[in-house]
C-alpha cells in the first residue's frame, strides 16, 4: 500500500484533528501514515514519488497558516515539477469569507502547475455549516484510500 505523509496547516487546531481523524482510517486500509504539523520542504521531499495529503484551513485574505504558509513559499521558490507526487487536499474555510478556502485553492493549483497528480476531487468544509469537520471529512478520506490502491 502507499506511504501517505499528512501536511497540516491549522490556526485553532481543526486541520489538525481532521489529520488525527484521518490517520486510523488511512491505516485500516493498509497505508503507513505520518502527520507533520509544522511541515518543512524536507518532510514533503520525503514524500516525492508516494502521496500526500494536505489538511489545511484558511486565514485572513485566503492566506494560509503559518504553520504551513512556510512550506508553501519554499515550494513554490525551490521546486519544479513534481510528476510522480500523488496528493488529496481537504480545505476548511468559512463561505461568510470573501476567499472561501483560498488557503487549499492555493495549494492545490501550486501542485497542478507542478504536475502532480490529484486523486480524488478537492474536499472543502465550510465551517459554517459543518462546525465539527471531522464529520464531513472522514467518509472522504474512507474513499480516498481505497483510491490510493
Amino acid at each position: 500500500m502507499a506511504q501517505v505523509g499528512i501536511f497540516v496547516g491549522t490556526m485553532y487546531g481543526n486541520s489538525l484533528l481532521v489529520a488525527e481523524e484521518a490517520e486510523p482510517l488511512l491505516t485500516d486500509e493498509g497505508h503507513q501514515v505520518k502527520i507533520f504539523e509544522d511541515p518543512g520542504l524536507d518532510d514533503w521531499q520525503r514524500y516525492a514519488d508516494h502521496v500526500v495529503l494536505i489538511v489545511t484551513s484558511t486565514t485572513g485574505q485566503g492566506e494560509l497558516p503559518d504553520s504551513i504558509a512556510p512550506l508553501y513559499r519554499e515550494m513554490k521558490a525551490k521546486l519544479g515539477h513534481q510528476p510522480a507526487l500523488r496528493y488529496g487536499l481537504i480545505a476548511l474555510g468559512d463561505s461568510s469569507y470573501d476567499d472561501f478556502c483560498g488557503g487549499g485553492r492555493k495549494f492545490d493549483a501550486l501542485l497542478q502547475e507542478h504536475g502532480a497528480t490529484r486523486v480524488g476531487d478537492v474536499l472543502m468544509i465550510d465551517a459554517s455549516e459543518h462546525p465539527e469537520p471531522e464529520e464531513i471529512a472522514s467518509p472522504w478520506v474512507e474513499t480516498w484510500a481505497r483510491q490510493l490502491g
